[in-house]
């Protein structure tokens, strides 16, 4: 990945992409393998990869407690416990009082392997990252939330594309854009009219109108707000499945409820969302690949 400014994390948000096999990322515009990094902010040692690795969250434990407990009734100590029970994820994100300031810390954002993401995707993989049961929720739940088929007007935006996209079988649109790093992939989607290759790691700015779609998947990105109609829907769909190495170390420090309260406070501190909400589509607990979802809407005064 190439060495980008230092930046004030208070105004800038990384890329947060979600069930993704494209990007790992870096940071995005001011103000979502399975997740990705703010690069530049420390030295590499030969090879690309990290000269040492933080096997714990930037934040502490004493302060992710802290921030867990806002979520909800539940306490820090039972709620990663709990958090496979039915509709314990859903709450995560309900009344949180978040912190004034982004809170979280350059070395949170420092992954095993910085070399450029242009050439760890640069070979074609037509292979899915996440189990067919998962999968089959995931459309599942596409098929609940989007618009219907071939509605007039209607525009999607399938960021971290790749040769699938997950949608219903049969879905279409007028407009359906994927955005994603490797051509061959691309051009394999059948689901999409049209696609786009760009690093979001060198150019966090979408090369898109304003409110120009109404549904944006896959990633988190603050450009989203920019791009979304006032009222449009921004999904973050994410398992526990990613490319270790490619992997923000706050991400792997933590577990799938923390990647659920890490996920809201991006919509929350990108500002011009409604609050995050969660949802655990995961089919079988425990015996399939998990999947989850936070998403929000832009705000219409946004």
């Amino acid at each position: 990945m190439a060495t980008l400014p230092r930046i004030k994390l208070q105004h800038r948000l990384p890329v947060l992409p979600g069930v993704c096999y494209c990007y790992s990322s870096t940071p995005s515009v001011t103000s979502f393998s399975s997740v990705n990094s703010v690069s530049g902010f420390s030295k590499k040692c030969e090879g690309g990869f990290k000269a040492s690795r933080r096997l714990v969250v930037g934040l502490g434990a004493a302060f992710w407690a802290q921030f867990m407990n806002m979520a909800g009734n539940v306490g820090a100590n039972s709620f990663i416990a709990s958090a496979r029970q039915k509709g314990a994820v859903e709450q995560i994100l309900k009344n949180v009082d978040w912190p004034e300031q982004f809170p979280f810390k350059e070395e949170d954002f420092q992954r095993l392997d910085e070399s450029p993401d242009s050439m760890f995707y640069g070979i074609p993989r037509f292979v899915t990252h996440i189990d067919d049961p998962a999968i089959a929720a995931l459309t599942k739940y596409y098929s609940e939330v989007f618009p219907p088929s071939n509605t007039p007007g209607v525009s999607i935006l399938d960021m971290c594309s790749s040769w699938v996209s997950h949608f219903p079988r049969g879905y279409k649109q007028d407009r359906i854009v994927g955005m994603g790093m490797n051509e061959e992939e691309l051009k394999k989607n059948s689901v999409l009219t049209d696609y786009v290759v760009q690093d979001l790691n060198l150019n966090p700015k979408l090369p898109f109108e304003d409110n120009s779609f109404d549904v944006i998947t896959n990633v988190f990105l603050r450009e989203m707000c920019r791009i979304l109609k006032p009222g449009g829907l921004a999904i973050t769909s994410f398992s526990n499945r990613c490319f270790w190495t490619k992997a923000i170390s706050i991400w792997t420090s933590t577990s799938d409820a923390d990647h659920v309260m890490i996920v809201g406070s991006y919509f929350h501190y990108a500002g011009g969302f409604e609050p995050p909400q969660a949802v655990d589509i995961s089919p079988n607990p425990g015996r399939s690949d998990p999947m989850y979802i936070v998403y929000s809407r832009k705000a219409s005064t946004a």
